[in-house]
């Protein structure tokens, strides 16, 4: 029987180990490759999204979320400029025993608004989307209210209700105009909801 010379040997060891690291380089290239697939489909993803918002914002849309006693609640897309009545008409219309008294049809719309078409008798109602006396009655307090409630005034989304809050936590509120001290809340958006807050 043939024995191999320990130079020969030496020589298929060192074959074995080249063949062993070139598999190894292969799985891990491989496993690269379709993680670098993965990340550059959800890459795609996050642009088409970013693309489709700047063309609604080019455009003049909005988007509204209409609750409550409509036939299609859920999230509407109008244009800019568009009136309560609308968003609810694009929701379906409203139901029989909506209450639409309580609500102000006319109101012209703002970004990332929710509107609630309360029911008739619908006690727990927050008139906060309907007209305020001058008294406050209706009106929300910046200082105590809930998310639920920030999130019902025009232009202020689930974003912004979080920020108001968590300024509120640091430093509480002393005038309707300090909410102008949160991040994202303008001389613009301001005017859109100081007659629908007040702070006590």
């Amino acid at each position: 029987m043939d024995y191999f010379t320990k130079k020969e040997q030496l020589f298929i060891v060192f074959i074995l180990v080249i063949i062993f690291l070139i598999s190894i380089f292969y799985y891990i290239n491989d496993k690269l490759l379709s993680f670098k697939e993965e990340d550059s489909q959800e890459i795609e993803e996050i642009l088409k999204g970013l693309e489709e918002d700047i063309r609604s914002e080019e455009a003049g849309y909005i988007m509204v979320h209409v609750s409550g006693q409509v036939y299609n609640p859920g999230i509407v897309e109008l244009k800019a400029g568009s009136r309560v009545i609308d968003a609810i008409n694009l929701a379906g219309g409203l139901k029989k025993d909506a209450d639409s008294d309580k609500i102000n049809l006319a109101r012209k719309l703002s970004d990332e608004e929710k509107i609630h078409v309360p029911k008739v008798g619908e006690e727990d109602f927050d008139h906060s989307l309907s007209t305020s006396s001058n008294d406050g009655e209706g009106k929300i307090n910046i200082n105590t209210c809930t998310k639920e409630q920030l999130t019902t005034l025009p232009g202020i989304g689930e974003v912004l209700a979080d920020r108001i809050i968590q300024y509120r936590e640091d430093t509480p509120f002393k005038s309707i105009e300090d909410i102008m001290n949160v991040s994202g809340i303008g001389e613009k958006k301001f005017e859109g909801i100081k007659d629908l807050i007040i702070v006590r």
